[in-house]
């Protein structure tokens, strides 16, 4: 059966019709190719330039991104003292049934991980052995020091330690109950309020690198006037003639997200050593943890938006000034 002529130019028509969608996508997604490599040129042509602009970016994006380094490094560390802090329970009671008594009652609970007793003879060899007060202490009559039970809880929360430690000083026959959370507790507190000061900090700097970008990018589009009113005459849209001018915003953007990455780098690698003899001296074996993998490529992608938003601020304001007459 032949195909009739007005068959074969419906079926054209409809193959044509359902590539044209196609064919549009690949020529924007072109042009869009073309004009991030075009402008990443540009910049690079001007290499003094585009460095001092990127490490004036990177000073403003490495001063809060150091700071919330900073205090991670402290919020972990805190958290690692908090799950290795035990509670010392010092008895004012000796009888050896009073005292088996206890440990049970304080071992059965659910927030508590182990409980070990320290009898106070074992207590006195112990300071015997560590004190160098031995001879001395071979001189007393009799054995000053309690019974002790040491308390290692199950949770790594202040606020549960502090009301496991209120159950223990409730306790028959306690004299004392020795833990250091409230210092933890304080630090904890300092380290919410200063991350608060961080996060503003970085929304003020965040500021002020999209006002430098979209400055820079004014200056651009300024020197290109005369060539942006030829692409425009010649039928060039807004949306195309802006385009180079919003990837040189976000290439500006990831070029300091990748100083204020090395920046920061290099402020903990020159903070890590004084840090780690700090924390040797308390039998600390922590170490200081940088971005990462993961945390450099979120700096890069928020730096790269910063970019893309003051390119598009100063586009949106001085560009369409710009009109053949």
């Amino acid at each position: 059966m032949a195909i009739r002529p007005e068959q074969r130019a419906r079926s054209e028509n409809r193959a044509a019709t359902l590539q044209a969608p196609n064919t549009s996508l690949l020529a924007t997604l072109a042009q869009h190719q073309s004009a991030a490599v075009d402008s990443l040129h540009r910049l690079l042509h001007e290499p003094l330039g585009t460095s001092m602009a990127c490490l004036v970016i990177g000073i403003a994006l490495a001063l809060p991104l150091a700071l919330l380094l900073f205090l991670q490094n402290l919020q972990s560390l805190g958290n690692g003292i908090d799950q290795h802090s035990n509670i010392a329970v010092f008895m004012q009671e000796r009888d050896p049934a009073v005292l088996l008594r206890v440990q049970k009652m304080v071992g059965t609970r659910k927030d508590v991980k182990k409980v070990s007793f320290t009898t106070p003879d074992q207590a006195l060899q112990e300071f015997q052995a560590k004190s160098g007060f031995g001879e001395a202490l071979a001189t007393l009559d009799k054995n000053p020091l309690p019974p002790v039970f040491d308390v290692q809880p199950a949770t790594d929360k202040a606020e549960e330690v502090a009301a496991l430690v209120s159950y223990l000083q409730a306790l028959p026959g306690v004299e004392a109950v020795q833990a250091d959370i409230q210092w933890l507790q304080r630090l904890n507190a300092m380290v919410v309020v200063a991350r608060q000061l961080a996060l503003l900090l970085a929304l003020l700097l965040g500021v002020g690198v999209i006002l430098v970008i979209g400055n820079t990018v004014r200056l651009s589009i300024a020197n290109r006037s005369a060539e942006i009113v030829v692409v425009k005459l010649v039928g060039g849209t807004d949306s195309y003639v802006a385009r180079p001018f919003l990837y040189a915003g976000l290439w500006y953007g990831v070029g300091g997200g990748i100083a204020a990455v090395v920046l920061a780098s290099l402020c903990l690698w020159g903070m890590s050593g004084p840090v780690s003899r700090l924390l040797a001296s308390y039998d600390s074996g922590y170490q200081l943890s940088g971005l990462g993998v993961s945390g450099s490529f979120t700096v890069l992608l928020l730096a790269g938006a910063l970019g893309w938003l003051g390119a598009l601020v100063s586009v949106l304001r001085h560009l369409r000034a710009i009109e053949p007459r």
